[in-house]
């Protein structure tokens, strides 16, 4: 496509996702627009870790690099949200926030996710800093320091096992999750988790820090990080007259989020549109969800080749 708002792809969402797969497109040539409301997930978060070449970047400085590189390699980007995608596979219509229009030949969807948090005074307003969820991003920041576990779920044992890890001082607050049972108590009880039954009140913040966690009791336990389950939820609302849905993602038998069905390559059910990232994979962490993107662009720009192959005017061309 050639005219100014018509692409051969458009990408909804500048996270790591759809900047890697921004980026694999443009190197094959392909005309990209990017259209980014600017909310990654991890935005709150004081790095990015785990991510080769990378470990410790701000997320906001990732995204520049990804940005610079693609504009490089011609990519075009948007500042604004998506607000409904229309249309089908070789003339999809994006409308942004603004009221303006852009028309692509495909789509590819990596607008992540929102975190559902616990509802507890204190935890949103944390979040990212010290209030955690994942051991393998955040562990080794909060290592030999007090963590403490907010319990939602059964899983939340596994969690404050896997924190064990990193420090000799991690507290289970069962608050709403359910009771534990005698193996689950002589289990941490082995490992040295301290398990403090009751509700929990609020975080305790002092001077911009977190420095405890507080019961309904009134009991103050000392806590320089708390530890919660966020469940990610799809942010698909764009996509929602295209007959797209997300579902409930289980893991353990328990509901971690929610994010599209998507084949291994990012394919979904419509014709034309790909999804990679958290919107497609609730567990994917930061160097996983480029991956994906990656995987997704190289699918979006075989399926474009073929359709160039197997057009009405190619066959024509190719016959005469």
């Amino acid at each position: 496509m050639t005219n100014e708002n018509r692409y051969d792809v458009v990408v909804v969402g500048g996270g790591p996702a759809g900047l890697s797969g921004a980026l694999t497109l443009a190197r094959a040539r392909r005309s990209v627009l990017v259209v980014d409301a600017g909310e990654p997930r991890n935005a709150p978060a004081g790095g990015v870790h785990n991510y080769l070449g990378r470990e410790g970047a701000a997320p906001g400085e990732l995204y520049r690099i990804g940005r610079s590189e693609i504009a490089g390699y011609g990519g075009k980007f948007v500042d604004g949200a998506a607000a409904e995608v229309t249309g089908t596979a070789g003339d999809f219509t994006v409308r942004l926030d603004s009221g303006a229009t852009v028309r692509a030949r495909r789509i590819l969807l990596a607008t992540g996710g929102v975190d559902e948090l616990p509802d507890v005074p204190g935890v949103r307003e944390r979040w990212g800093r010290d209030v955690l969820h994942c051991p393998y991003c955040h562990g080794w920041e909060v290592r030999d320091r007090a963590i403490g576990v907010l319990a939602t779920s059964a899983a939340s044992v596994h969690h404050a096992q896997l924190f064990r890890q990193w420090s000799a001082d991690v507290t289970l607050f069962t608050h709403t999750a359910p009771a534990l049972d005698d193996a689950q108590l002589a289990d941490l009880a082995g490992r040295g988790v301290r398990v403090v039954e009751g509700t929990v009140a609020a975080l305790r913040i002092e001077s911009d820090e977190l420095t405890g966690v507080e019961l309904d009791s009134g009991l103050v336990v000392p806590a320089d990080a708390v530890v919660v389950a966020p469940k990610p939820v799809a942010r698909v609302g764009m996509v929602a007259g295209l007959g797209l849905t997300a579902v409930e993602q289980e893991r353990g038998g328990i509901i971690a989020g929610t994010s599209l069905t998507v084949d291994p390559m990012g394919g979904t059910s419509v014709p034309g549109v790909w999804a990679a990232g958290n919107v497609a994979d609730v567990f994917a962490t930061v160097i996983k969800s480029a991956s994906a993107g990656v995987d997704a662009a190289a699918m979006i720009n075989m399926d474009l080749v073929n359709a160039g192959i197997y057009s009405p005017a190619a066959v024509a061309a190719a016959a005469s």
